[in-house]
């Protein structure tokens, strides 16, 4: 029987050999032509990633680090349908057209799965130098919890953004979209165009919530491999994620309790460790996994009768 111990380098390129493989097939051929991904289309594509990270789960994980796989992808996915809201005010804030969306998903997740892979192999090196970290990522994570319980979100606001201003100091932008171009080339001067802002939105919205979401994996597992895995099937799932939850953003109005809870007990998780209490992971995939649900479950009902909000206005540039 495989274990963690056993995962080598090979394990690591076929991953993400396959990875680039996938998102390769997905941007030249499925998406070559900019469309307008429709419900039925991003299920879809919601239910096979789905599918995917738990044939990983049963026949490529170690069968001793498959419940922690399940848990952090869980965890990670979860943590990422707030990002998914946060994505939608800033598509529409800036009026991105909705056949223009998933280009910019592509290329924001791209760049998500790099600065993950960068943040996470800092951490495992801090958590192996020092142990004591985890104790500071279980404060924060508690303390974080609390404040999504109290605090209000107060929408987007582009032009507070430091990286977007940074952006725009160092490089002109034109004033209207060109396509689905990042880019333009105006009297021999290159331009960024909107879309590149929105990027850069999105790109930096991913470092924000992996503030959260990767002290939070750490608490379920210290396992580099485990980690970076289920990280990368939680941001794979996101772009069509978001076009299944986009529309129904005022649907979800109870689940950031439901993930505050989460990020409190990952933190109480990695705190009562001071005092030798360890829990088993089949028990923190029964929190995590029913915390969630019940919240997402009490938005639903409250949200019964409840007539539905207006799309966001995205059709315009």
């Amino acid at each position: 029987m495989t274990s963690i111990t056993d995962i080598t380098w090979l394990h690591w390129t076929g991953f993400i050999g396959a990875v680039l493989f996938f998102l390769a097939l997905d941007l030249g051929v499925f998406h070559r032509k900019a469309h307008v991904v429709k419900f039925r289309e991003a299920l879809g594509w919601t239910t096979l990633w789905f599918s995917l990270a738990m044939a990983f789960a049963y026949f490529i994980v170690p069968a001793d680090s498959r419940t922690e796989f399940v848990t952090g992808y869980i965890l990670e996915l979860s943590l990422s349908m707030d990002n998914v809201f946060v994505i939608a005010l800033i598509f529409g804030f800036f009026k991105v057209k909705l056949e223009h969306q998933h280009r910019v998903l592509f290329w924001g997740i791209l760049g998500a799965l790099v600065m993950r892979a960068v943040m996470i192999g800092v951490g495992a090196t801090l958590v192996a130098r020092f142990h004591w970290i985890l104790y500071f990522f279980g404060g924060f994570l508690v303390l974080t919890g609390i404040k999504m319980i109290f605090t209000d979100d107060d929408g987007v606001h582009p032009e507070k953004n430091p990286v977007v201003r940074l952006v725009k100091k160092f490089f002109p932008v034109t004033n209207e979209y060109h396509g689905q171009h990042f880019t333009r080339h105006v009297n021999g001067r290159l331009f960024l165009t909107p879309l590149a802002v929105v990027l850069v939105m999105v790109e930096t919205t991913d470092v924000v919530f992996a503030v959260d979401s990767i002290p939070a994996i750490f608490g379920v597992t210290q396992k580099t491999f485990i980690i970076y895995t289920s990280n990368v099937f939680a941001i794979l799932g996101l772009r069509s994620l978001y076009f299944v939850l986009a529309g129904m953003i005022e649907y979800f109005h109870y689940l950031k309790y439901g993930l505050s809870l989460v990020l409190i007990y990952i933190g109480a998780k990695m705190l009562a460790v001071i005092w030798e209490i360890k829990i088993d992971p089949n028990v923190s995939l029964i929190v995590v996994a029913s915390l969630i649900g019940l919240s997402v479950l009490i938005s639903l009902i409250a949200s019964r009768g409840v007539r539905k909000p207006p799309a966001l206005d995205r059709s315009t540039e």
